[in-house]
């Protein structure tokens, strides 16, 4: 028999994490009340949208992918920002998500890998910080992987109202999963209205709509979408089915020269297989598509209450998706498909454009902070809050990002610098590779396809990279 929407799973975990959760309204009813707060002098809105696995180039550019979204970014009469130089310091999810949340490299956080979200330290992040400076917190969709870490259906500290997605193996990554809501445990079974990215959208607009106006509130949206297997809503499904989809060429599939040894080993990828990639590329858009649809009536729901003029709204990825460039299909890798990410904020204080700053996860949390009146956790990243309130006086000093591996079985640790135009990458083993991404000393390559770092043209380029390399990984302070 189908589960019913929104049933609790049988059992007495369910009778426990409802009287955790009625234990914890009672605490908070012992709080005394917030002084009343008059509305014009609030700090901004805002709402953070992760995406899970999302290809750079599935925005602005691809034809198929979030309509919606393309069409707020490209209008100049509109007020989003466009980063197209917008990097992940650590491209898995969990290292990501934890980077989001603290404003700390993977290195400093300890969530290096996506097994270690069990030591990620839940007493300082953005949410803690937040709710102290008075904001109505919310995380809805993905937290940090295989949440709860046997530890009950809790909730982490700093956050207001929780719906967050279990990691397990009885579902599915957008049918038949698990939630915990509000300490909750739920099972949430395959039925119309159940696919995830539409059943977490609801939870996220019921959020705005609750929010009184004498409160600001930070709403961390994170859909499973575009997560592989990249299942459409089935209202998506083939409505790409023929589209062309960015591809890259096949010289940039195959290329292994310069590589490091544990590119060199990947086996080639043949036609058959090419056309598997592409394929893909057409679900992940397809799955895009609910996505765009749940995106726009967040933004009405703020719009048709009169907010639109003090929320800033930030949409990124966690990490990038390669589609085969130097063989190498998913996360993890040093190259572009990885470490980029679509990036688009609006603001209610300055028209569109585009952002030609150097910008990384790792400023997502001080950015935030910023425009709350608070402090980030820690001191990694930097703040764009002079971009988005159009602060003309405050510069945003950066000459290089970090890039970071910690390593597995599949990739092993790597360490790197992406500049506007260069990526600098050093693996275990004692491996080097420079790429003139920009074509500063020559011919572009976009597609990462000639290590210059043995060309004597590029020793200068190396060596300043390599030091570089070195500043940024003794930087950064571990706690704020």
């Amino acid at each position: 028999m189908p589960n019913v929407e929104g049933r609790p799973r049988p059992g007495s975990r369910a009778v426990v994490a409802f009287a955790v959760s009625v234990g914890a309204l009672v605490l908070a009813a012992d709080r005394p009340p917030p002084a009343p707060i008059d509305p014009a002098t609030l700090p901004p809105n805002v709402i953070l949208i992760v995406t899970d696995d999302q290809t750079y180039d599935s925005l602005p550019s691809h034809p198929a992918a979030m309509p919606w979204l393309q069409s707020q970014i490209s209008d100049p009469e509109g007020r989003w920002l466009w980063f197209p130089r917008a990097f992940l310091s650590t491209p898995l999810c969990c290292p990501s998500r934890a980077t989001i949340l603290t404003g700390g490299y993977a290195h400093h956080t300890g969530v290096e890998g996506n097994g270690d979200g069990a030591n990620f330290d839940e007493s300082d992040t953005l949410a803690t910080r937040l709710d102290d400076a008075g904001y109505e917190t919310a995380l809805i969709g993905k937290y940090l992987n295989e949440y709860p870490w046997a530890r009950g259906p809790y909730i982490p500290r700093g956050w207001d109202r929780w719906v967050a997605k279990r990691n397990t193996d009885k579902g599915t990554t957008y049918e038949s999963y698990d939630l915990i809501d509000q300490g909750v445990p739920l099972f949430v079974g395959d039925y119309p209205g159940g696919y995830a990215t539409d059943r977490l959208g609801r939870y996220a607009v019921d959020f705005v709509r609750a929010q009184p106006s004498v409160r600001p509130y930070f709403l961390y949206f994170a859909p499973s979408a575009p997560h592989a297997p990249w299942i459409p809503a089935r209202r998506d499904r083939g409505r790409f089915a023929g589209v062309p989809v960015p591809t890259a060429p096949r010289r940039a599939i195959n290329s292994v020269r310069g590589a490091p040894p544990w590119v060199r080993d990947l086996r080639p990828i043949d036609d058959r297989f090419a056309v598997q990639l592409r394929r893909w590329r057409r679900r992940e858009a397809e799955t895009l598509l609910s996505l765009d649809d749940t995106l726009r009536r967040i933004v009405d729901t703020v719009r048709a209450r009169g907010e639109l003029r003090r929320t800033v709204i930030i949409f990124m990825t966690d990490n990038g998706w390669s589609f085969g460039q130097h063989r190498w299909v998913g996360k993890r890798c040093p190259y572009d498909p990885c470490i980029r990410t679509p990036l688009a904020i609006r603001s209610p204080w300055v028209g569109a454009s585009t952002v030609d700053q150097l910008v990384t996860n790792v400023d997502i949390a001080p950015t935030i902070a910023a425009l709350a009146g608070a402090t980030a956790p820690m001191h990694d990243g930097l703040s764009l809050a002079p971009l988005i309130t159009g602060d003309t006086t405050r510069e945003i000093p950066r000459d290089g990002i970090l890039i970071e591996w910690a390593g597995d079985t599949e990739v092993p640790p790597w360490q790197g610098v992406r500049t506007p135009n260069f990526a600098y990458i050093e693996t275990e083993g004692g491996w080097v590779e420079l790429y003139d991404v920009g074509g500063a000393l020559g011919p572009p390559d976009p597609w990462q396809l000639h290590n210059r770092a043995l060309d004597p043209r590029f020793a200068g380029v190396r060596d300043e990279l390599a030091a570089r390399l070195a500043d940024l990984l003794g930087a950064g302070q571990p706690h704020g």
